[in-house]
């Protein structure tokens, strides 16, 4: 698969403002922020897209929401509330192809999202 823009980032050829980082996840903050806290969490593997998903590389997704969860904890906002997102495809609003989790925090959500 060729490098997306998140690919660059986890190998630091393009910088990022990392928050969260381990051995399977990395979380940085978005460049166009859509809330006061508004961090992408993504996988240090490639996966393009939702439907990529098996069950040799479901455990990702777990270590995705376990990274959001000490997150949130960390920056104080786990008992007022956040919002996890994740996107499939270009009806489903993903723009780039390499699966990631839209948190965003620091402001009521509003439903419907859009």
């Amino acid at each position: 698969m060729e490098p997306t823009i998140f690919d660059l980032i986890l190998s630091k050829e393009i910088p990022a403002d990392v928050v969260y980082e381990d051995d399977f996840v990395m979380g940085f903050k978005d460049v166009n922020p859509q809330a006061p806290v508004h961090v992408l969490f993504i996988p240090k593997v490639q996966i393009k897209t939702h439907n990529d998903l098996n069950a040799d590389n479901m455990d990702y997704v777990s270590k995705i929401h376990l990274a959001i969860n000490a997150y949130a904890k960390q920056i104080g906002v786990a008992e007022d509330g956040y919002r996890i997102v994740m996107n499939c495809n270009g009806q489903g609003g993903q723009t780039v192809f390499h699966i990631h989790m839209h948190f965003l925090a620091g402001r009521q959500m509003q439903w419907p999202p859009g």
